[in-house]
C-alpha cells in the first residue's frame, strides 16, 4: 500500500533492524523497544487488521510467532516472559494500520510495562455470560 510505513520496510526503503524474514513475513525491532528485544511481527502483504485477514494467511503469519518468541528466549536468558499483543482499530491503540504482533519480553514486574484487564469484581450472571457467547457462535463464519 502506498505511503504505508511497514510496507516500506518490508520492502526495505526504510531501513530496520531486521531479526526475522521469509516469503511471508518480516519482523524487526520496535524503535521504542519498550523492554529488550521488543519485536515486530508483519506480514508482507498489507493487512490493515485482524479483521482483514484471509485464514490461510493468518495461518501462515500466526504459525512464524512461536519460532520468533523461542529465537528471543535463546537471545535473553533473563527474559521470564513474554507478551504477545496485537492491536486492532484507533479505539484499540492501533497507531499504524498495517498489522502488527508486538512480542514483548518480560524481565521482571519492574520492567515498566503492564496490562490490566480492569475490575475483575464484577461478574456476569450465567444468563449473560450464556447470551454473550450465543451470540458470538451465531455469528463464527465457516
Amino acid at each position: 500500500m502506498e505511503n504505508c510505513i511497514f510496507c516500506k520496510i518490508a520492502a526495505k526503503e526504510i531501513p530496520s533492524y531486521k531479526v526475522y524474514e521469509d516469503d511471508v513475513v518480516y519482523a524487526f525491532l520496535d524503535l521504542s523497544q519498550v523492554t529488550k528485544g521488543h519485536t515486530l511481527v508483519i506480514p508482507k502483504k498489507h493487512i490493515t487488521d485482524i479483521f482483514a485477514y484471509e485464514d490461510k494467511l493468518a495461518a501462515e503469519v500466526f504459525a512464524r510467532i512461536p519460532k520468533i518468541a523461542r529465537a528471543l528466549e535463546k537471545a535473553f536468558p533473563d527474559m521470564l516472559g513474554l507478551n504477545i499483543l496485537n492491536n486492532n482499530k484507533e479505539l484499540a491503540y492501533q497507531s499504524v494500520f498495517h498489522s502488527h504482533i508486538h512480542l514483548i519480553p518480560r524481565y521482571s514486574k519492574k520492567d515498566d510495562f503492564s496490562i490490566h484487564f480492569g475490575d475483575h469484581s464484577k461478574k456476569n450472571s450465567a444468563a449473560e455470560l450464556t447470551e454473550i457467547a450465543q451470540k458470538i457462535e451465531e455469528n463464527m463464519e465457516g
